[in-house]
């Protein structure tokens, strides 16, 4: 895996390493030159806590050798560039992983010109095959849902990600296709800028209905003395590793939603209205921003919780801390239960006694960027989401002005 020339935020728990990987996270201090040894200690301690978001580079320790490459499926306008583009890394040496339903395209297993290339894919599937320690980088050809899929593929350590906008919307798609060839080559000779896009380690635990343990005179079938519920109901626990956000919502009640908000223990809030969002800052762009959330930088270490169409007038969304854990349970008196996505995936119905813990993942995902990640996030908004765009306001002529003064 690659180095990363910054550290990742140490409430995170790296202390300065890629979880998992063959790599390393690095201040860009260590980098630089020797210029940088000559350094004075106040401004050595102060570079240290507050980085420049443009300084994080990528390297490799060694060559990258394998490339996983993701394309939007159901679209007939990327098999081309698809083509052209495993054709051309093919032609680099590299090792290419396509999952197994990508080439069961009947546009692309009937092309018998793209046979020779098609014959030296390493496939896999999806909840089946392991390719976690496989992979050096990744390539997404299509919308900023191909970035989600990739990153769900990957509930470890995730390999750089490089990513084509191709679809509907390109805010975390920054790269154009249609100089590929240049992009794709300066990424494998390493130094490029990346941005390290925090992810939500979620927990679900949830109570299967209708198997209890059985107690006599106060023991369980194995003679211990059950503690609390734990005890008595059998409970399935699921873990997911979350780009965008988590969303607890109503479903097909016409009911309130009736969920109460836990940070660290301590009972903060109960949301009542249509669901609760809790996201990443690469999130806060997302579902929460057509909730009326900020939109946050996804260099800052943060979550954020975001009502959703609240019965209140004073609930505004928050943004709380990257290392806290937040519990969402229903509330005793809800009239229903609720449900609960991640990244708009692996939806689930949330009763009584059910719990959804969330704090923020140990692995981030790499996105590499065009240029750094300054420019590419805040051109993302000028272009994607059209932020602050108005007509100009008209200025005044010099000769009315002159007139002004005079009077």
């Amino acid at each position: 895996r690659p180095r990363v020339c910054r550290a990742w935020p140490r409430c995170c728990g790296h202390a300065g390493r890629l979880p998992a990987g063959r790599g390393h996270l690095m201040p860009r201090a260590e980098l630089v030159g020797d210029g940088m040894s000559d350094l004075a200690a106040p401004s050595r301690a102060c570079t240290g806590h507050i980085q420049d978001p443009a300084s994080q580079r990528l390297t490799w320790n060694k060559a990258p050798k394998s490339v996983l490459v993701i394309k939007k499926m159901r679209d007939a306008g990327l098999l081309q560039p698809f083509k052209e583009l495993c054709t051309y890394l093919m032609e680099k040496n590299m090792i290419v992983y396509v999952e197994k339903k990508v080439l069961e395209d009947p546009a692309i297993a009937s092309d018998e010109s793209f046979g020779a290339v098609k014959r030296k894919f390493c496939t896999f599937r999806e909840d089946y095959d392991d390719i976690s320690n496989r992979i050096d980088f990744i390539i997404c050809l299509g919308g900023d849902g191909t970035l989600l899929y990739a990153s769900s593929l990957f509930q470890g350590s995730v390999p750089p990600v490089m990513a084509f906008h191709l679809g509907s919307l390109g805010f975390l798609t920054p790269f154009s296709f249609e100089n590929f060839q240049s992009q794709v080559t300066q990424v494998i000779e390493g130094n490029a800028a990346v941005v390290l896009r925090s992810r939500l380690k979620v927990r679900v635990v949830k109570e299967l209905q209708g198997k209890k343990t059985a107690v006599h005179n106060g023991l369980g079938e194995s003679g211990s003395r059950p503690v609390g519920l734990d005890m008595d109901v059998e409970k399935q626990a699921m873990q997911y590793q979350v780009l965008n956000e988590v969303v607890i919502d109503r479903g097909p009640s016409s009911y309130l939603s009736n969920v109460d908000v836990y940070l660290d223990g301590h009972l903060i809030t109960t949301v009542q209205g249509d669901g609760v969002i809790v996201s990443t800052p690469t999130g806060s762009t997302a579902y929460a921003a057509a909730a009326g959330a900020s939109m946050i930088h996804p260099n800052v270490p943060a979550i954020m919780i975001t009502p959703i169409c609240p019965h209140s007038l004073s609930f505004r969304p928050i943004v709380v801390p990257a290392g806290v854990e937040l519990k969402i349970m229903l509330s005793p008196e809800a009239r229903n239960t609720a449900w609960v996505s991640f990244d708009g995936r692996k939806r689930q119905e949330i009763r009584h006694g059910d719990s959804i813990s969330i704090t923020t993942s140990c692995y981030p995902l790499p996105s590499i960027c065009v240029r750094d990640p300054v420019s590419d996030w805040f051109e993302s908004l000028a272009q994607c989401l059209h932020w602050n765009v108005r007509k100009k306001q008209a200025h005044f002529e010099e000769e009315e002005e002159e007139e002004e003064e005079e009077g």
